[in-house]
């Protein structure tokens, strides 16, 4: 695992060493044993490596026998083995015995058509001097993050935005189509960052930049919903189940010690329940729990532990603790997030970072085998696509004259939308109309003309196929890696542990794709299929428990300890003055919190959104100075309870 970096020069004008290093000094916590550095004719790679194969040899940047090629390598490679022998067949000669070295012998066999034959989650740039072309790439489910950006004729590109923003002449100015959409659904967008003119590298996408050229990006690979309705129910069961274990056992390779986060829920202790008999040892789990019964998902992940013998670790967080982590959270995180859980995802990592360097989840269960609430809302709901248009009109009409916040109103305006209008709305944080009040005019003129929901709602209205296989396709595009992947990649390698995502490898995703939807939600319950096949091997408490979600208690904390994070952030006068958000729309929103209104994800973004202004805008230099107010530092935090399986210990981290 690293972080990558990297400066193409397209007018000739020279890449400096300096300028890579500080690129990576930005992200360092992604690569704390090694650093490596490439300058080439206008051109220079660099990387911070996390040492996790071949930990003797495995420096980067690596390059082919005669150093015409170049590559940076961000991730795990799992079929490295398998294409190293037949490489070798071939006559290559290998100088390391890391996973990266097969991405430059197999980018001379296949160029940019390498990407097929990988397997693993991956963001990598190829540098071909002969052609003198540069060459990026990101895995198919957007598991690694990359960005990139066209800056007084440099091409510039790292696993982080901050460490582009290093560069100095990358202004740091909004984004405003990113910016409606951090509003409209908690992240910016898959090709956007918050930064203008700094994008992502979509998920399954290669970029080439040719010689004096624009970077041109294909896409080389599409997840195929194609239900195989001619195979029984226990025939699915039974491939599932072993290829569930394949897929385990590659993401089991390693050099360093490997452990397993455990929430309780079906998709972590399955991975848990197969890694037991493959992990050759006894495994290390690690959980997080709250005081808050409400919240707490500790008792089940007690019960497969004990159900697999696995030395347990466990903490809990209370709210100083997340009051404490603040700051740092505005720094690793890269860019405004809006999704809570990123709080806890911070802790665990931190605590596993302790026992082991790498671990395996058990995200992505929820879009292929679709386990969300949402689901089972919009089965209930797709009755109403039968309602005559001039009821739908009349429901909106009565929800529009309802006041803000009755109950019922928020009911009504979505049974006057149909199909992937009345989804959306559902789905979204802020509507249009409230983020427009939300924004001062001027701003709200410039992002909020952007219409976010119009693109989504053209994608989802062009799907063909059974309504779940579109939504599941829709997460797997959208929440999965916006949310879901960015939330675990930038708080694991917060403190430079490696997670990696065994239900995500692409052949285990395009095998549950072809699983009928009817297979996969079932009379009124998500995850039949999945649930089915891990039936016998994990407890049925835990398959039979409600569908909870990895969710904080933040509404209460605002209410009540992290209070004053609210007085320090959304309105203080600094924000004022920053000119983004109207006063009195915050204001009136926090008054709807304090009145019970569940607005904690709605606030938390906002917060977010402020704490990144002062951390990437305002020339705070320090993650820790964020919130200038916070009288304590990560490193004395004070609310964090942790228990192992050795034994009951209450320890300061």
């Amino acid at each position: 695992m690293c972080g990558i970096a990297g400066i193409l020069s397209i007018n000739g004008r020279p890449v400096f060493e300096e300028e890579l290093r500080a690129m990576c000094a930005a992200m360092i916590q992604r690569g704390p044993d090694d650093e490596g550095v490439y300058v080439g004719h206008h051109v220079g790679l660099a990387m911070r490596r996390l040492s996790v194969i071949d930990l003797t040899s495995g420096h980067q940047p690596v390059s082919n026998e005669d150093g015409t090629i170049w590559v940076v390598l961000n991730g795990e490679i799992y079929n490295y083995r398998e294409l190293r022998e037949d490489l070798e067949s071939r006559g290559h000669v290998f100088s390391t015995a890391t996973d990266t070295e097969v991405i430059v012998h197999l980018y001379e066999e296949l160029g940019a058509s390498c990407v097929d034959r990988l397997r693993g989650m991956f963001a990598f740039a190829v540098w071909d001097e002969r052609r003198r072309r540069l060459m990026l790439a990101r895995d198919r489910l957007g598991i690694k993050p990359l960005y990139y950006g066209v800056v007084k004729d440099r091409l510039l590109f790292a696993s982080e935005l901050k460490a582009i923003l290093q560069i100095p002449e990358v202004e740091r100015t909004l984004d405003w189509a990113a910016l409606d959409h951090l509003l409209a659904f908690a992240t910016t967008s898959r090709k956007q960052s918050i930064v203008a003119g700094i994008h992502k590298l979509d998920a399954g996408h290669v970029l080439l930049m040719p010689p004096g050229g624009a970077p041109h990006i294909e896409r080389y690979w599409t997840l195929r919903f194609d239900p195989d309705y001619g195979r029984t129910e226990d025939d699915i069961v039974d491939e599932l189940r072993w290829r569930l274990a394949e897929s385990v056992r590659l993401h089991l390779v390693s050099d360093v010690p490997v452990g397993a986060f455990l929430s309780g829920g079906v998709d972590s202790s399955s991975v848990v329940a197969t890694m037991v008999p493959l992990a050759g040892g006894r495994l290390k789990t690690f959980s997080i729990g709250f005081s808050n019964r409400d919240y707490d998902e500790l008792p089940y992940a007690r019960l497969v532990a004990q159900r697999f013998g696995t030395d347990h670790h466990e903490l809990i967080l209370e709210p100083d603790g997340a009051l404490d982590i603040l700051g740092d959270l505005a720094w690793q995180l890269d860019e405004p997030f809006g999704d809570s859980s990123a709080f806890p995802t911070y802790l665990v990592s931190k605590l596993a970072r302790q026992h082991v360097t790498v671990v395996l989840s058990g995200d992505g269960g929820d879009e292929l085998f679709a386990g969300y609430r949402s689901y089972v809302t919009e089965a209930r709901e797709r009755r109403w696509r039968f309602t005559p248009r001039p009821i739908r009109s009349a429901l909106g009409l009565v929800s529009r004259t309802m006041p803000d916040g009755m109950p019922g109103r928020n009911l009504l305006r979505r049974y006057s939308l149909v199909g992937p209008e009345r989804y959306l709305d559902a789905n979204l944080l802020f509507r249009r109309e409230d983020r427009l009040r939300l924004l001062t005019s001027d701003v709200a003129e410039l992002a909020v003309r952007c219409r976010t929901e119009d693109e989504r709602i053209e994608e989802l209205m062009q799907w063909t196929g059974h309504w779940l296989s579109g939504l599941q396709a829709f997460d797997l595009r959208h929440y999965l890696p916006l949310d879901i992947l960015t939330k675990v990649d930038r708080m694991s390698m917060a403190h430079s542990l490696e997670a990696r995502v065994p239900l995500l490898d692409h052949p285990f995703v395009e095998f549950a794709a072809r699983i009928p939807a009817e297979m996969k939600f079932k009379d009124g319950k998500t995850k039949h299929i999945f649930v089915r096949a891990m039936r016998g091997l994990l407890p049925d408490e835990v398959l039979d428990r409600p569908k909870q979600g990895f969710a904080v208690p933040l509404g209460s904390w605002l209410r009540g300890r992290l209070d004053s994070v609210i007085h320090e952030t959304l309105l203080s006068d600094r924000c004022r003055r920053r000119g983004l958000l109207n006063p009195r729309a915050v204001a009136a929103l926090v008054d709807l919190h304090r009145a019970g209104r569940p607005l904690d994800m709605h606030l938390w973004t906002l917060i977010s959104l402020e704490l990144w202004c002062r951390t990437f805008m305002d020339g705070v230099s320090s993650s820790h100075q964020a919130v200038a107010s916070s009288p304590r530092r990560v490193a004395e935090s004070s609310a964090q309870r942790v228990v192992t399986s050795s034994g009951h210990q209450v320890v300061r981290s």
